[in-house]
């Protein structure tokens, strides 16, 4: 009779169930924080190279300044 106790207290005892909870809900916030992460590097990449492109760009049109003072 005792078998049956324990196995009845096992099967109605809950203590780890919120545990389980809270690692998948932490995994779950976390995957979707890297999910993140990789969309907005790859595009702040494209601006940053597009940025960098059309400063070059502007300073190869614009030309050596003349600081000599001859006009």
């Amino acid at each position: 009779m005792k078998l049956f106790a324990m196995i009845e207290n096992f099967r109605n005892d809950e203590s780890g169930a919120v545990t389980v909870d809270w690692v998948v809900l932490t995994a779950a916030i976390v995957g979707l924080g890297i999910a993140v992460v990789a969309s907005v590097r790859s595009g702040s990449e494209d601006v940053a190279s597009t940025i960098g492109e059309r400063l070059t760009g502007s300073a190869e049109t614009m030309g050596t300044p003349d600081f000599s003072g001859n006009d």
